[in-house]
């Protein structure tokens, strides 16, 4: 009875080792995601190493050298206050991947606690939890976002908490409807049949079976709540100077006589923005195209 449990979920779950090298070849035949995929281990690398990276403290300031254009002491040049513009820019990465990846991270292990346990028991069960998710989806989320992070002090851990407390409700719906489609299947009934408990026939049947989707929408979803991120604080709503992040440097270059008289003041940290989410839309590409088993 056992082989009879764990034979169908090895041939239908993504899980099976021989499921995940034909992803991965699938995965790896995508060359912009593969590309994407380097290039954001490359930036989560360098925003980890930041202190040792950075060539100068991103917080000291030199009014002599205001707004000099890059060169070999200043590489992507300096800002308004004369700080170093590529040390900024290492520090606000670490700001701003933070923000992407730990909120989508904790989105997920919201959504799949939520969706697993709505889809699994429906009833009462779901229907209360279902409830509470199309409230929560109710809410303008950008109006939402604004009025709250101007209630409590904008800091990184407050950002994504705010984040992540408006952000799982898709994930939420996501899993529940993937659970329902699988939680009838043959190999799940065998596992209610020998007694196996609730909670290992959902993360150790059901969800390998259904978070695929999940996965897909989390990695697309990282790339939103940096832009998001970075439009609170280009609004002077997220991080507070002189901490660093790509949208408070585009806030600061915001000037016109900025813009014109240096132009590669607001182009680096829009480029990076820009670069960063374009990479999680193709690695979610990838990831859609190599998951889908048809």
């Amino acid at each position: 009875m056992n082989t009879a449990v764990s034979t169908p979920n090895n041939s239908a779950g993504i899980a099976a080792p021989s499921q995940k090298n034909r992803a991965w070849e699938r995965f790896k035949s995508n060359k912009l995601a593969l590309i994407s995929l380097f290039v954001m281990a490359a930036l989560i690398l360098l925003a980890l190493f930041a202190p040792l990276i950075a060539p100068y403290n991103p917080a000291d300031q030199d009014l002599m050298n205001r707004l000099k254009p890059p060169s070999k002491e200043h590489w992507f040049g300096t800002d308004d206050l004369g700080r170093d513009l590529l040390s900024r820019v290492l520090y606000g990465s670490r700001v701003s991947l933070s923000v992407g990846i730990f909120s989508v991270l904790f989105n997920v292990i919201i959504g799949i606690t939520v969706g697993s346990l709505a889809g699994y028991y429906g009833g009462k069960v779901d229907s209360i939890l279902m409830r509470i998710v199309d409230v929560m989806l109710a809410f303008p989320t950008m109006f939402v976002l604004i009025t709250v992070v101007t209630l409590i002090r904008p800091s990184l851990v407050n950002i994504i908490i705010v984040f992540v407390a408006f952000g799982w409700m898709s994930k939420a719906r996501l899993l529940r409807g993937q659970i329902l489609s699988v939680k009838n299947r043959e190999f799940v009934d065998a596992a209610r049949t020998i007694g196996m408990s609730d909670f290992r026939i959902i993360f150790v049947h059901i969800l390998p079976n259904a978070v695929a989707p999940v996965i897909i929408s989390a990695t697309l979803q990282m790339g939103g709540m940096i832009l998001t991120e970075s439009s609170l604080s280009f609004l002077g709503l997220g991080i507070q100077p002189p901490d660093a992040s790509w949208g408070n440097l585009l806030q600061s270059a915001q000037s016109l006589t900025i813009m014109t008289k240096a132009p590669w003041f607001p182009i680096i940290p829009g480029f990076m923005i820009f670069l960063t989410i374009m990479c999680f839309n193709f690695i979610g590409d990838g990831l859609r195209s190599a998951l889908d088993s048809r």
